[in-house]
């Protein structure tokens, strides 16, 4: 399944960015600064994915889409760089430099693709890495799904579980909202379904017939 990884690997693995989640969060936090301290201008627009504003020469915004922070109060810019770096970083570790900037390439790629679509079909061309950072968490709770996370800073919660419900609601994101919604979803975890498609499909399998053969036991226990 993953030949394609092994021969671009092979070709050009020297082509990559070390550390690059440590970028990634040291760029949305020198943003969310800049913008905190600036009362007439704001970086997170002139940053931000616009196709549009692509098509009228603002080309860097292909790039620097992905250093726009999500968190919109200090708390939560702190858990939210914390928590991606935590991911990113375990994924950088377990990989290598390399397969991690592919990965992210290509959820990049994906929220692109997809702002670019919704833009043809709907006309509204915007875009953010919210669903790029998504995939990574997809990512870490496929290769470590009994690690815990402290949810609320209180209740231990496996993360497989979290991904499930994370999961969720993309699913339902991507069957019930709007066109730019569904490109969104279905792009940007592109790099989710190419290094884990299979491994996906076949946990969901046995969880599935895990939790069927625990219902037929408690049935027939209550008899």
């Amino acid at each position: 399944m993953m030949k394609w990884f092994y021969k671009l690997e092979y070709k050009h693995g020297n082509w990559c960015i070390p550390n690059l989640m440590l970028v990634i969060i040291l760029g949305q936090a020198l943003v969310y600064v800049a913008d905190m301290f600036s009362y007439t201008f704001s970086l997170t627009a002139k940053l931000s994915l616009s196709i549009n504003m692509v098509l009228h020469g603002e080309v860097w915004r292909l790039v620097t889409f992905l250093f726009v922070p999500e968190a919109t109060t200090p708390v939560m810019l702190l858990i939210t760089l914390y928590f991606y770096y935590f991911i990113g970083h375990g994924l950088e570790m377990a990989w290598g430099d390399f397969k991690f900037n592919v990965y992210y390439l290509f959820g990049a790629l994906g929220a692109i693709a997809a702002a670019v679509l919704s833009m043809l079909l709907t006309g509204y061309g915007f875009g953010s890495s919210a669903y790029l950072n998504l995939s990574l968490f997809f990512a870490y709770a496929m290769l470590w799904p009994d690690t815990q996370l402290l949810l609320f800073f209180i209740f231990p919660v496996k993360i497989k579980y979290l991904a499930w419900f994370s999961g969720a609601i993309c699913l339902f994101n991507f069957l019930f909202g709007s066109w730019p919604a569904r490109l969104s979803v279905a792009l940007s975890l592109v790099n989710f379904l190419l290094f884990f498609g299979g491994d996906f499909f076949r946990n969901a399998k046995q969880e599935i017939k895990y939790f069927r053969a625990r219902q037929m036991w408690k049935r027939n226990n209550r008899r």
